[in-house]
């Protein structure tokens, strides 16, 4: 039987964007992590009041990249500077297509000279395995893709663990572990530290905007670590909470990172066209779902571009030559619509919520909580005076911050504290993904908000796209 590509399963549908809005996959799932712990309240409030201890093990794609072109390579795919990207480094890896649009970000250590590790969702992968397949480069490339969403009790593995430590509190686990102060590692630096009887390499970062360190090593040394860690955390007296699979999906809302921009591959010629041809039938991008309100024939207003997530300053203009960089450096200079974020207004929350509690009427579209993302790309219409100037990408509610947010981009002239009209609901009663009830929409008034929105990633956060304002 032929390997289907995600070419073929495009032709089999009317349009790219009929297909993705009619997916079958079903809701997008954490993977193997429980969904909560204690409950996932508690579980949001710990990265703010005390200290929270992430699994990041399993919902992520991890890449190895080696060999002697292995710098060249990743510089050319990716619109990142390398210069100065130094061993126990870190960088946020963002590559784009030959017309500039994002396909997705990964994070990125360099171990060795010849030896780079990136993480992250599984777009970037894809397209870095098939770049390496499609150019002449002396690099191998080892894939370790996410753990299955629904393993049904079989065992998985993975190359490496991967936790996360912050909260206020967080320091003085790290302390305990490692057995007296811990070295002063600059944001998305990395050292080596401590744990048990293994060293092990962290990385100072922060998600949800609180302190922080990753670390990571063999998945064999797994539950040694993490049995270290929450002895540390007892000796410290600090109350560690373990975060769930339901929580940890909302700590970018307070950050304000993206994460699922959908890919910008469905359209273009040559290097693209080529991809979607080696790309599999039962790939992210072929069973992937874009949910929400904003409706468009054509894939491409669904794209989005470095400039308008804020990542321009990336941009490594003084590289020879990279994927993107015509186009790229066409749209410099334009006005581009910018990342924001959108406190919804709480009475429609509960409006909206209330209709599924009127018997034998139309209700509309349910908001699970503490995300209702029902897709793993999210497209919601906002609106200002009945016309679209944004749209409302990834969701969810705050217990920390007492609301629903969400992320966006919205119009240039846009400013923070404009209240704007956000429609929920997807039109005609709903589409045919199988995560989607029959609903009708409703109005949803938005306040929009700085991003980061959380006061503490704004205030605590080194200069990064976070702090950095869009061109």
């Amino acid at each position: 039987m032929t390997r289907s590509s995600l070419s073929e399963i495009m032709r089999q549908h009317s349009s790219p964007v009929e297909m993705l809005r009619n997916s079958k996959i079903g809701m997008y799932v954490y993977p193997v992590v429980s969904a909560e712990f204690t409950n996932w309240r508690d579980e949001q409030a710990a990265w703010r009041n005390s200290a929270v201890l992430f699994d990041q093990s399993h919902h992520m794609d991890e890449l190895i990249v080696e060999g002697p072109d292995a710098e060249k390579f990743l510089s050319h795919h990716g619109i990142n500077s390398f210069a100065n990207f130094d061993l126990n480094r870190a960088k946020h890896f963002v590559p784009v297509t030959p017309d500039g649009h994002v396909i997705g970000d990964h994070i990125i250590f360099r171990e060795r000279e010849d030896k780079f590790i990136l993480v992250g969702r599984a777009p970037t992968s894809n397209w870095l395995m098939f770049c390496a397949a499609y150019g002449k480069w002396n690099v191998r490339i080892k894939h370790d893709p996410r753990s299955p969403s629904r393993p049904e009790g079989e065992r998985v593995l993975r190359t490496h663990y991967r936790y996360q430590i912050q909260g206020p509190d967080a320091p003085k686990i790290f302390e305990k572990m490692n057995g007296g102060p811990i070295p002063d590692i600059k944001f998305f630096h990395v050292d080596w530290i401590n744990v048990g009887s293994k060293k092990v390499q962290a990385l100072r970062h922060g998600m949800s905007g609180a302190p922080g360190l990753e670390i990571w090593g063999p998945y064999d040394d797994k539950n040694y670590i993490l049995s270290c860690i929450l002895e540390a955390a007892k000796d410290a007296g600090v109350n560690l909470v373990r975060c769930g699979s339901r929580a940890y999906s909302t700590n970018t809302l307070e950050s304000g990172w993206i994460p699922s921009p959908l890919p910008g591959i469905y359209t273009g010629d040559g290097m693209v066209a080529a991809y979607r041809d080696w790309l599999g039938g039962e790939s992210y991008e072929a069973m992937g779902a874009i949910g929400g309100s904003f409706q468009s024939d054509n894939i491409e207003d669904y794209y989005v571009n470095p400039f308008e997530l804020g990542y321009d300053f990336y941009i490594g203009w003084k590289k020879d030559d990279f994927v993107g960089k015509a186009a790229l450096a066409a749209m410099k200079g334009q006005t581009h619509r910018k990342k924001v974020t959108f406190e919804w207004n709480a009475e429609d929350v509960v409006k909206v919520i209330a209709s599924a509690f009127q018997p034998g009427e139309d209700h509309y579209k349910w908001i699970d909580f503490p995300q209702p993302n029902y897709a793993s790309t999210s497209a919601d219409k906002v609106l200002k005076d009945g016309k679209q100037v944004g749209m409302s990408m990834f969701n969810g509610y705050s217990y920390n911050e007492r609301c629903m947010l969400s992320l966006g981009i919205v119009d240039n002239d846009v400013q923070v504290g404009d209240v704007l009209t956000m429609i929920w609901g997807e039109p005609d009663g709903g589409s045919g993904k199988t995560s989607t009830e029959r609903h009708k929409q409703a109005e949803i008034r938005v306040r929009v908000s700085p991003t980061p929105y959380a006061a503490q990633a704004r205030e605590s956060y080194a200069d990064s796209w976070r702090t950095k304002k869009a061109s």
